[in-house]
Formats: C-alpha cells, structure tokens, sequence
C-alpha cells in the first residue's frame, strides 16, 4: 500500500516531458514506450510491459496508457474514491479552462497548470524515511490516521471545492463527516472491546494455567512470569483509557486513534511474547505458524 502523502508518479521519462513543457517545449511528442520483461524462467516467453517502473510506492502512478489510483483502503467502497478522483480531475479541468478563457494559448494554459502543481510530482520511493520530510518542504500533506484525513475532507477550502464543481454542498460535506467519524469509533471501539474480552477471557487463563506447570519448578519458568504479568498490565492500562474518553464523535475518534490504538499494540506485542512460550495445547486460539503452515501437516 502508498503511503500517505498524495502523489504523482508519472515515471522518470514524463517527468522529463513535463518539464519541458514547463521550460516552453510542446505539449505532444511523448510516447509511452514498451519494452520486454525477462521472467527468469526458460519455460516462460519475455513479458510486454511498459518502459516506465509501475511504482508500487506511489499512489498515482502512471500505466502506460492511464494513472491508476492504489490508495483505496481494503474495505472501502471503491465509489467514494472515485467520486473524489473525479472532482479533482473536473476542478483541474476547470482550473485550465479559466486559463484559456482568460487569453492563455493552449500550450501556455497547460503549461502553467502543470507548474503550479510540479510539487505533486514524485518519481522516488515512496516508502523512504527521506519522503516525508520531502513532501513536508513542498507543502504536501501527511494524513496519516483516519481522524486526520476526516478532518481535512471537511476544511472551507474542500467545501469550496465541492460546492464549485456540485458534488456535495457544504451540508452534505458534514454529514459524511460525522458518518465517517462514527463508523470510525464504532470499529474502533468494537476491535478494543473484543480485544480486552479475548485477553481476559482466554489468555490470561491460559497463562495461569502455564504458571502452574512451574509451581514445583519455578526456575524453569524463564520470562514467564514477567510476560504474564505484563499482559494484566497494560490490559488493565488499555481498560481505563477505554474508559476514559471524551464526549463528541470527533474528539472521541481522535482519542481512540492517539490513546488508545497506540496501547492495543502494547497489549498485542505482549500476548505475541507469551504465544511464543505458553506450551502450545494452552494457546486458546490459532498461532501463527498453525495460520501459515497448517496446510503442511
């Protein structure tokens, strides 16, 4: 999956187009060009790709013939995306064509256009540490958590947007907003619910169970002791946050994103320490290895 940041991949090659056209070459003469892919394998023919690297790090990358939108969440509907891709695409048509009506030839409109926005263009690896930092000097946006990009869809600056081009007026931008925070805290608070329910309920038995095993033997135990005991600990920390949120769809889904989210992966890491040393009748649900190698046995 992209990461965060909202870029454009066009390949090194229409990278080089676009900034000619930026420097005053024309608009035309950049041809997706095609080239072999070796499969390594002497009973498989070469492959027909296109020449530019389909970036698996960018979220706009192009394809040879289109640019393809990979930052669709896997259990999103794909019909929200694509209303937003389209909105943008007719705003920056929009954008061009008050360009032209205001006396800007075409090459020069187009020309314009991709300047002002040069800054979206990343023909890198999206998945670097140096990336963000970068996108950050060129004004680019980071939402990375859920609460962060509600919030962003809902700013003057979108509502405008919607408003302009007649997807969504400004009362129907914070409805979907209130909806994308609830369902948001509702999953939220269901997946914590059901964590603390399966660590009470299941694992922590399971591991007084395994204690017992040792009470003869105790210095057999090894960190036993000390990755039991943290289970209660921060599952108890994870149980008063849990408790502790504030009042409003908004604030609550922040909470949940910032507080505790954070402490479910503490709890996670913990019970993953105890999977790999309770004795393995006592694990009460499927282990790794039994979800990935099952099928070997």
């Amino acid at each position: 999956a992209p990461p965060a940041i909202i870029s454009l991949y066009p390949g090194t090659g229409f990278e080089t187009h676009v900034d000619a056209i930026i420097a005053g070459g024309p608009i035309l003469g950049y041809k997706a060009e095609k080239a072999t892919a070796d499969p390594k394998a002497s009973a498989a023919m070469p492959a027909v790709c296109g020449v530019e690297d389909r970036n698996r790090t960018a979220p706009f990358p192009f394809c040879g013939n289109r640019f393809e939108f990979r930052a669709v969440g896997s259990s999103q509907n794909c019909s929200f995306p694509i209303a937003m891709c389209n909105t943008i695409m007719a705003s920056g048509m929009s954008a061009l064509s008050e360009l032209i009506e205001g006396g800007k030839s075409h090459r020069d409109a187009v020309a314009q256009l991709l300047k002002d926005n040069r800054h979206v263009i990343f023909t890198g690896d999206g998945y670097s540490a140096e990336w963000p930092k970068e996108a950050e000097k060129r004004g680019l946006p980071n939402l990375n958590t859920t609460p962060l990009a509600v919030e962003h869809f809902n700013t003057p600056k979108a509502k405008a947007l919607f408003a302009k081009t007649g997807v969504l007026s400004e009362e129907e931008v914070d409805a979907r907003t209130e909806i994308m925070f609830e369902n948001y805290v509702t999953t939220l608070s269901i997946e914590a619910a059901t964590l603390i329910d399966m660590v009470e309920s299941r694992i922590i038995p399971a591991c007084l169970q395994d204690m017992m095993s040792y009470k003869f033997m105790p210095a057999l135990a090894g960190p036993r002791p000390e990755i039991y005991e943290a289970i209660q600990v921060e599952t108890d920390k994870l149980k008063q946050l849990f408790l502790s949120r504030p009042t409003g769809v908004q604030a609550d889904a922040s909470y949940l994103c910032d507080q505790v989210k954070p402490q479910m992966l503490v709890v996670r890491e913990k019970v993953d320490a105890a999977e790999g040393v309770l004795e393995r009748s006592l694990y009460p649900y499927p282990t790794y290895q039994e979800l990935l190698y099952s099928h070997h046995s």
